[in-house]
């Protein structure tokens, strides 16, 4: 086998964490704080409405009549499901060729330029900004297959929790960071000579962009791509030929194929809250966009502890366990959301949810790495890691729409996500019980 610790060192573990840093202003400002309110507001201008249907607005896409809210969810979906299915093929390309550092820097390109030309995004141009929302998710989730699988090269197995820690917490920084730069300039439009906060809010789409690319340049000089021992001319075919032989080699290795499915579970329901928290705190306690917002910088602020808390309890307890205790507190904050009645109250909520946040995300990517085999296929096999979390976070939305729909109850949605928790918890119990037996050397932290 060739030698796959080429990038273990300081320069290539910062440069990995860089990436993190460098796209995590995307997950944060364009799909969380800033561009939903924008979207929001836009949706409602008289050139896009449709309608109002129930307190909703209708827009029209592309000749189709649809509630805007949504499109929001059809867009995210979509785009994740191309990377779904497009992920273990690019993958196994990018194994076969020794070009992991490309593809990502292709999908870093893609993202970053969509989020700069959501600039253009306004009532005029509204299916061009939805279409390039769509490009941006594509971007952002392609480039962190590659960034993932990157992550057994530059570390050794005893270390994934906590560099794979590192990079959350240098994510968690960076966003914040640029987030409060995007939010001073659209609070106080005036002292930066802005006659209002919307040419400042779409001023922050470019500087989404800019930050995203312009930090991802340390990825890509400290990173190096481990070059195949027999470069071929057809990398298409034999790209194939290795997405066979890494699915082949999943169906065999019982302990990877338990965690993803476990995973599979409770993602569903960590994604869930992390995509619907802002809409419950306006549905429910009617929360103002500034309070949102705040809470949204809480969240990111205290995920930064929770993400080295993690990553501690992992050499203390192993992997596996860790994950169960946060799965306890999962199930924790969903009863008491359905109770609570106040922002206080959703505020303590919010806290203990960026707290566990950072940390089981974290630490589920770590302990995949754990269970993958010593090769140079970490695109192929990282690229079905990313399947299984868009499929639970499409899966885990639509649930959850389902469940309101039929109930009229966001409560009752969030109590139903234990469902998840529960499923994703008892396969774990059941994996550490297989790791009892079954004792391979890369896994005994798990």
């Amino acid at each position: 086998m060739q030698e796959t610790h080429i990038n273990r060192n300081k320069k290539a573990v910062f440069g990995w964490s860089m990436y993190d840093w460098a796209n995590s202003v995307y997950a944060l400002a364009i799909t969380t704080a800033i561009f939903p309110t924008y979207f929001s507001a836009v949706s409602k201008s008289p050139e896009v409405m449709v309608r109002m249907d129930n307190n909703m607005s209708i827009v029209n896409f592309l000749g189709f009549q649809v509630p805007s809210v949504s499109l929001y969810s059809y867009a995210i979906s979509f785009a994740y499901l191309l990377i779904a299915i497009l992920s273990p093929i690019l993958g196994s390309i990018a194994d076969y060729s020794g070009s992991k550092k490309k593809f990502m820097f292709g999908f870093c390109l893609l993202g970053s330029i969509s989020c700069s030309f959501l600039y253009m995004f306004d009532a005029q141009h509204y299916s061009l900004g939805v279409i390039l929302f769509v490009i941006a998710a594509i971007g952002y989730a392609g480039g962190n297959i590659f960034n993932d699988a990157f992550l057994p090269e530059v570390s050794a197995p005893e270390d994934y929790a906590k560099i794979s820690a590192q990079g959350f917490m240098m994510g968690y920084i960076g966003s914040v960071i640029q987030l409060l730069i995007c939010l001073a300039m659209i609070i106080k439009f005036q002292a930066f000579g802005f006659n209002n906060a919307i040419e400042p809010t779409r001023i922050s789409f470019i500087l989404v962009g800019i930050w995203w690319f312009g930090f991802a340049q340390f990825t890509f000089f400290n990173l190096k791509d481990i070059k195949p021992e027999h470069p071929v001319s057809n990398v298409i075919s034999k790209g194939f030929a290795e997405l066979a032989k890494v699915i082949e080699s999943m169906k065999t290795n019982i302990l990877l194929k338990s965690f993803l499915i476990s995973f599979l579970f409770y993602n569903m329901g960590i994604q869930t809250v992390i995509y619907m928290a802002a809409l419950f705190g306006t549905e429910e306690l009617h929360l103002a966009p500034q309070q949102l917002i705040m809470t949204v910088l809480l969240i990111q602020l205290i995920a930064i502890a929770g993400s080295q808390f993690f990553a501690y309890l992992s050499k203390i307890l192993g992997n596996i366990k860790a994950l169960m205790m946060g799965i306890v507190v999962w199930i924790v904050i969903c009863i008491a959301a359905y109770f609570i009645q106040t922002a206080f109250q959703y505020y303590i909520i919010a806290c203990c949810v960026g707290f566990i946040m950072g940390g089981m995300q974290a630490l589920s990517r770590a302990t995949y790495s754990l269970y993958i085999p010593q090769t140079d296929d970490n695109a192929s096999f990282f690229s079905f890691y990313s399947i299984t979390d868009k499929i639970s976070i499409i899966l885990g939305l639509l649930s959850y729409g389902w469940v309101n729909q039929l109930t009229h109850n966001m409560r009752t949605s969030i109590l139903f996500l234990i469902f998840y928790f529960v499923i994703g918890g008892f396969l774990l119990i059941v994996l550490q019980n297989k790791l009892k037996y079954l004792k391979p050397e890369k896994i005994d932290l798990a």
